[in-house]
């Protein structure tokens, strides 16, 4: 009875070289597991950082679209010129023109009305690793000021550009600047807006190796609905007496 047990204990036993092959196999199934555990953390990791950076972005020309958006006509009390040739912000390294939009928002703790002046900066980062430079929106919400007037509050938008480029569109082409106290060929008024506003931000390469090889630059254009009114009559063709 004890040599029958021996016996089917023995035809049971694993042998070595049975053993190898299930060791082989499992390192196999594990080193696939591990390839595939690798590659899901790295594209979530990547996923994640495009996720990061887009939002800024994202965030930086949805405010953009609305200053754009909201121009003041030029001339008023509250909304000066609109003039790319002079430029006297207080902070170095603007990019825009000051422009005067309604875009401000009216609550309890803000004394001022919606019309705010706006500017863009491009100003030196705060951490040293970062590449390139970030984007700041200037915001000046009292117009009015009693004695001196208040140095523009500032609002981080993004990081990582390396230049910002305006163009302004009158109707026929795309111009480098604009000035809404030349008058208009066509009507002969002044305090004009162009018919649109083109916005071209280039991001700063992460690679320095890789500069010379930029992606093409992000663009946002943003038409402009309000204009000056003509104060000329008009004359009805026909209909004569």
């Amino acid at each position: 009875m004890n040599i029958a047990r021996s016996a089917w204990r023995r035809t049971r036993a694993f042998t070595l070289l049975e053993v190898l092959i299930a060791v082989m196999i499992f390192a196999i199934v594990l080193a696939a597991s591990n390839t595939v555990l690798y590659s899901a953390l790295h594209l979530q990791r990547r996923a994640t950082e495009s996720v990061e950076q887009a939002l800024p972005m994202q965030h930086a020309f949805a405010v953009i679209r609305r200053d754009l958006a909201n121009l003041v006509v030029p001339g008023g009390t509250l909304s000066g010129v609109f003039q790319t040739t002079s430029i006297t912000n207080l902070v170095g390294g603007q990019s825009s023109p000051d422009f005067y939009t309604s875009a401000g928002i009216i609550d309890e703790t803000s004394p001022w009305a919606e019309i705010q002046r706006v500017s863009y900066v491009l100003a030196d980062p705060t951490s040293r690793d970062a590449t390139g430079k970030d984007l700041v929106r200037t915001v000046t919400r009292n117009l009015l000021p009693a004695t001196v007037e208040d140095e523009p509050a500032q609002q981080w938008l993004m990081g990582g550009v390396q230049g910002m480029v305006f163009s302004y569109y009158d109707g026929t082409q795309w111009r480098d600047s604009w000035d809404s106290t030349t008058a208009d060929p066509t009507t002969g008024l002044t305090n004009n807006l162009p018919r649109a506003i083109k916005v071209q931000i280039q991001l700063a390469s992460q690679q320095p190796g890789r500069a010379l090889f930029a992606a093409a630059p992000i663009e946002l254009v943003v038409p402009i609905v309000v204009q000056a009114r003509t104060n000329k009559t008009q004359v009805a063709s026909g209909g004569g007496r």
